[in-house]
């Protein structure tokens, strides 16, 4: 049995740890390797190193924490798919979806090697009379994330090299379902020249999350999960007056309005429902189609594609689909989907009896696409974020009435409006209340110069991951006010100072 531990100081770390976990293989059920589960004074040693490296790292060049991560990227970019390799094992997902997390995530490593520019600060000549003012940008110091099953690689990578790049140090705490690729990235830090101490990885359950939201010595928290763990990161971390931005859970819906080219509608529902098996925060799993004729001429293309993806393992590089990510979760989405049974919506296609043929992968963690009709706002199914392959209709009569819908859902992560009709698509961009939109684009997710982040339950703190705003949640400004005599003297001032 292998175990997975952690990455300290420029090494594999083996710690006193708290306990062991599982982690399987979700395409067969099996399991080969334990993680183990950081005790609090494993916590307490990676902070510790990640301080003492923080001095020497915030006073290095922009320019040469650039060309490190340069040298990561390179790397990412030789090595793509072994780590997409390890993503799959453990996550499900297929080689190719998780090649495509790999480079969402290698984009915001480009980003990241612009720190020159990005930590350009201000300056202001002559603000009063002999007197100058400068703002500059200076990093936080040991910064911290917390990152989901789901993407492994990518959302680490949302966090990670902004925050090197503007010179903190870092702690990733990744899943415990899927921790073998937080060591891959860290260890390729490392060859990249990376110094020890600056990108560290403990691997563990809640007992680490709590002991990295009350560390002193932890300045902020990133986080994306669930709804409800978002929140408690993000009152727990600010009453330990943390810095902290809580990424959390989706209902993402899209609209298809009379005028859309259908085709291209179904196609884009497909991949955003399916893709990943629904394990996706930007998925979409409700189709708002406008009028029953456009519902019904959406649910007759989307009938025959559901019954045509390819379930299966990453080992069969033609898999459209993999398993889920546990048994646990598995058991979870297929339980919404009898409750959605048990409330009335009408079940069109049913993913619960799906059997794997292929040999040696029966005992995975699969359901077949499942599609909904006639969906209605007070059911779970609708309500909840279900994180599977399911996909709700819920059909409206008029443009107002889907918006209506979307703004009364609790969660604003993503929407899409599939539409030819440009007044349409400017008014439904302009006006949604959800913080990504999409534009016969059925997954909003923003690349990596620009931020990502939704509203209302979605998110909790006041800024967005990756792009400008990823940079202004690692640093803080410092203003610089300066007065260089020229023998003059004055006399005390004890009026509000001026300086014009």
């Amino acid at each position: 049995m292998t175990l997975i531990s952690h990455y300290v100081a420029g090494e594999h770390f083996a710690g006193n740890p708290a306990g062991q976990q599982p982690v399987f293989d979700p395409a067969t059920g099996a399991t080969d390797k334990e993680v183990a589960l950081a005790s609090v004074g494993d916590v307490n040693h990676a902070v510790a190193a990640a301080k003492a490296a923080w001095p020497a790292w915030a006073k290095a060049s922009p320019l040469k924490r650039a060309r490190i991560l340069d040298r990561f990227k390179m790397i990412l970019w030789d090595r793509a798919d072994q780590l997409a390799a390890v993503i799959s094992s453990e996550h499900g997902k297929t080689h190719d979806d998780a090649l495509g997390e790999v480079t969402r995530g290698l984009e915001v490593v480009e980003f990241a090697t612009a720190a020159p520019t990005l930590m350009k600060g201000e300056f202001s000549e002559n603000v009063g009379t002999g007197v100058d003012s400068q703002m500059i940008r200076q990093p936080l110091g040991v910064v911290a994330g917390i990152t989901p099953f789901n993407f492994p690689a990518m959302v680490p990578m949302w966090m990670f090299p902004v925050a090197l790049a503007t010179g903190n140090c870092f702690v990733l705490k990744p899943s415990e379902r899927d921790p073998s690729a937080s060591l891959l990235l860290a260890e390729w830090l490392t060859e990249a020249g990376l110094p020890h101490g600056v990108f560290n990885v403990i691997q563990g359950d809640k007992i680490a999350v709590d002991a990295l939201l009350d560390h002193p010595d932890v300045k902020a928290i990133s986080f994306v999960g669930s709804t409800p763990i978002a929140e408690y990161i993000h009152t727990r971390g600010c009453a330990n007056h943390k810095r902290v931005l809580a990424l959390g859970g989706a209902k993402n819906h899209m609209v298809i309005m009379p005028d859309a080219d259908l085709d291209m509608a179904a196609n884009a529902l497909m991949g955003a429902a399916y893709g990943s098996a629904g394990e996706r925060c930007m998925a979409i799993s409700v189709a708002v189609p406008v009028t029953d004729a456009v519902a019904d001429a959406l649910i007759e293309r989307l009938v025959p594609k559901i019954a045509a993806l390819k379930i299966g393992p990453a080992a069969d590089r033609s898999s459209d689909m993999g398993p889920l990510v546990t048994a646990q979760h598995r058991d979870k989405v297929v339980s919404y989907i009898d409750a959605g049974v048990r409330e009335g919506a009408e079940l069109v296609v049913d993913g619960r009896g799906f059997r794997q043929p292929m040999q040696g992968y029966e005992n995975g963690y699969y359901v077949g696409g499942t599609l909904f009709d006639h969906v209605t706002p007070d059911m779970s199914i609708y309500r909840d974020e279900i994180f599977g392959p399911v996909l709700s209709v819920v059909r409206r009569k008029t443009y107002q009435d889907a918006v209506d819908l979307i703004h009364g859902h609790h969660y604003a992560n993503g929407t899409a409006i599939f539409t030819r009709d440009g007044d349409t698509a400017r008014a439904f961009a302009q006006d949604i209340e959800v913080g990504m939109v999409g534009v016969n684009v059925p997954i909003p997710v923003p690349m990596a110069f620009h931020s990502f982040g939704g509203w209302k339950d979605s998110v909790f703190g006041d800024h967005a991951m990756h792009g400008m705003e990823g940079v202004r949640f690692n640093t803080r400004i410092k203003t610089t006010t300066l007065r260089w005599p020229h023998g003059q003297r004055s006399d005390p001032q004890f009026t509000m100072p001026t300086l014009g």
